[in-house]
C-alpha cells in the first residue's frame, strides 16, 4: 500500500475508487443526464474580498439570476484593498445584490431550497458581513444554511459547465491563493502543493503598482493583472530575463515572493538608468510585463507538471481522460492558459477553465457548491448557532511532504 493509498482509508477510500471507476462508463453529469423535473434551488452570496456576488442556480445547473457589484475602481484608486473600506463597501451593497439576484430568478426567497454563503478564507471583516446578512435571511425564511469553502467553490465551478467526474486535478491561482490539488469529491481535496509566501495574481498586482501601471493611458482603469496581462502582448520578455522560482526544488509548492524582488531590482536597475524617479513610467514596462507574466507560467506550468506526474505515479487519477482544471482570477489570463494547455497536451490530458466572468469572485460558484454539498448533503446546516466564518482555512488533507519525497524530476518545458 503507497503512502497516499494509506492516508485514503475507510469511506474515503472507498468514495473515491468509486468514482475513478465511473471514469471508465462515462463522464456525464447526473444534472446533466439526469435533468430534475423539480430541481432544488440555492441562492449563493459572496463577501470574501473586494467584490460583492449573489446568484440563483437550480441543481439542473440553470443560473436562474445573478448580479455582482465590482469594486476595482475604488480599490484601484487606493492603491489596493483596504479591509474596512471593503467591509463598508459589502455593507452598502449586498442587500441590492442579492435582491437583484432573486428579483430575476423569478422566484420568492420562500422557494429557496438552502441559502450558501463564503466564510471561508478570505477578509474577516468581509467574510463577516456575508455571514451575518445570509443567517438573518436563514432564519427570516426558516432555510438550511450551507458554509462555503471559497476555493472548494472555484475548484467544482467547472462541474456547472461541462460532465467533469472526480477525481480530477486542479490548479487554483488568485490574488490570494495559490493551490494544486486532487478533487476526489465534493469537500474531498488532496493538496500537492501551495504557495509558500505570497500568491500570483497578489505578485502581478504588487508588479503592477511598482511599475505605475495605473498611469499608463492604456491600463488606467484595469487590475495590476490585466495590466500586465495587455502590455505582454507589447513586449519582448528576452530583454528582461529573470529566473524561474525553485526550479531546484522537487515538490509542487509555488513562491512568487522571490520573483517579485528580482522585478523590483531590475526596476531600480532601469529607473537609474532612464533617470527617472519612482512613480514615472518607464519606457521598457512592456518588457518587463511580458517577462513577469513569462516567469509566472513558466512556475505554474513546471509545478502543475510535476504534480501531474505524481499522480499519474501514484494512480490518483484516471488513466484515460484525466482532467486539470485551472480556476481563480489568475485563471484569467490567456498567455498562462496556453502555457497550461502545452502541459496537458504533452500529458494527454484535458485542460478545462471556466470563463473569465466564472474565474473571478462571483455568486454564481457559491451557489453551485451549495446546490453539490446539497445533493450529497455535506455541510448542511439546520442549526446555525455558532456559524462562523474563517479568515485563514486549509483545503482537504496535505500530502505535500509525500510529493517532496517522491522528489520527481521533470523534464524542461519549452515556452
Amino acid at each position: 500500500m503507497s503512502p497516499v493509498t494509506e492516508i485514503l482509508h475507510g469511506e474515503t477510500m472507498a468514495r473515491y475508487l468509486s468514482n475513478l471507476s465511473k471514469i471508465a462508463v462515462g463522464r456525464e453529469r447526473v444534472s446533466l443526464s439526469t435533468m430534475v423535473k423539480y430541481p432544488r434551488v440555492v441562492l449563493g452570496i459572496e463577501t470574501s474580498c473586494d467584490d460583492t456576488g449573489a446568484a440563483v442556480v437550480d441543481e439542473n445547473g440553470t443560473i436562474l439570476g445573478e448580479a455582482l457589484h465590482c469594486q476595482k475602481d475604488i480599490h484601484l484608486k487606493s492603491g489596493g484593498i483596504i479591509p474596512t473600506v471593503a467591509q463598508q463597501l459589502h455593507r452598502d451593497n449586498i442587500n441590492k445584490v442579492v435582491d437583484q439576484a432573486i428579483h430575476a430568478s423569478g422566484i420568492s426567497p420562500d422557494e429557496l431550497s438552502a441559502i450558501a454563503t463564503t466564510v471561508k478564507p478570505g477578509l474577516g471583516l468581509c467574510l463577516g458581513v456575508g455571514l451575518s446578512y445570509s443567517l438573518e435571511l436563514v432564519n427570516k425564511y426558516h432555510k438550511p444554511f450551507i458554509p462555503i469553502h471559497h476555493m472548494e467553490a472555484h475548484a467544482l465551478t467547472v462541474r456547472l459547465l461541462h460532465p467533469v467526474e472526480f477525481p480530477f486535478l486542479v490548479l487554483l491561482i488568485s490574488g490570494g491563493h495559490c493551490i494544486l490539488a486532487v478533487v476526489s469529491g465534493v469537500s474531498e481535496f488532496m493538496m500537492l502543493g501551495q504557495s509558500l509566501d505570497e500568491a500570483p495574481g497578489d505578485t502581478l498586482d504588487k508588479v503592477a503598482r511598482r511599475l505605475s501601471l495605473i498611469n499608463h493611458p492604456e491600463c488606467s482603469a484595469m487590475s495590476g493583472g490585466e495590466a500586465i496581462e495587455h502590455l505582454a502582448l507589447q513586449g519582448d520578455r528576452m530583454i528582461c530575463k529573470l529566473k524561474i522560482p525553485m526550479s531546484h526544488h522537487r515538490d509542487c509548492n509555488f513562491s512568487f515572493a522571490g520573483l517579485r524582488n528580482q522585478v523590483n531590482k531590475v526596476i531600480e536597475q532601469k529607473e537609474a538608468e532612464e533617470g527617472i524617479c519612482k512613480g514615472q513610467l518607464l519606457t521598457c514596462v512592456a518588457d518587463i510585463a511580458a517577462a513577469v507574466q513569462h516567469t509566472v507560467a513558466h512556475h505554474l506550468a513546471q509545478r502543475t507538471q510535476r504534480a501531474i506526474y505524481f499522480c499519474k505515479k501514484e494512480g490518483l487519477l484516471p488513466t484515460e481522460r484525466a482532467c486539470l482544471v485551472a480556476s481563480g482570477g489568475v485563471a484569467s489570463n490567456r498567455s498562462i492558459r496556453r502555457v497550461l494547455q502545452t502541459v496537458t497536451d504533452k500529458s494527454d490530458m484535458t485542460l478545462l477553465c471556466p470563463p473569465p466572468m466564472l474565474c473571478t469572485d462571483n455568486g454564481v460558484m457559491i451557489a453551485w457548491n451549495g446546490i453539490e454539498k446539497l445533493r450529497t448533503g455535506v455541510d448542511v446546516l439546520h442549526n446555525v448557532d455558532g456559524a462562523s466564518y474563517e479568515p485563514r482555512a486549509s483545503l482537504g488533507t496535505d500530502i505535500s511532504k509525500l510529493v517532496r519525497k517522491a522528489a520527481i524530476k521533470v523534464p524542461p518545458i519549452k515556452i
